[in-house]
């Protein structure tokens, strides 16, 4: 699937945003309705190595992402894969440019380059349209999430809460 991009300006700093982004474990504050059955793969969900378990159902099932790169606080960049068999590499990136005023305008690229041939056929049959309409529904609540500073409730690793005792 081409690149699907969306993009919001926020009336927040960039900085504050980037590290709400940064964070996995608060993701499905602002992409439970996209990114369904969310897991976090390790007990720190913050940083580069990061990652998540997620069910995206436009993009063709299953798929596992990791914060690949961070360049704070302007750009994450998450590499994963997904679909059948798990074969699908998935790139996932977030953009921060800071705008005039104090806030910041935030970008979301998401695509898939299938490899295998029914791989490629399957992804055909899927809408760009709704996915892309579903990253635009992700930006404009992480927006609402951010400009009233609601609390963020976060994910736990199961059983993160017996570790160190």
């Amino acid at each position: 699937m081409g690149p699907v991009t969306a993009q919001i300006a926020i009336d927040a700093p960039r900085e504050r945003v980037y590290e709400l982004l940064l964070d996995l474990s608060a993701r499905p504050a602002f992409t439970d309705h996209l990114l369904k059955r969310y897991h976090l793969l390790r007990v720190d969900p913050v940083g580069v190595g990061a990652g998540a378990r997620f069910y995206l159902r436009e993009a063709g099932g299953w798929f596992d992402s990791v914060i690949d790169e961070a360049e704070e606080p302007y750009r994450i960049v998450e590499r994963g894969r997904g679909g059948r068999l798990n074969r699908i590499p998935s790139l996932l990136e977030w953009r921060l440019t800071e705008v005039p005023g104090g806030g910041c305008e935030v970008a979301v690229t998401f695509w898939t380059q299938p490899e295998h041939p029914v791989d490629r056929v399957l992804e055909l049959r899927r809408s760009q349209r709704r996915l892309a309409k579903g990253w635009r529904e992700v930006l404009q609540r992480l927006r609402q999430l951010v400009e009233e500073e609601r609390p963020v409730e976060r994910l736990e690793v199961a059983g993160a809460s017996r570790l160190g005792s």
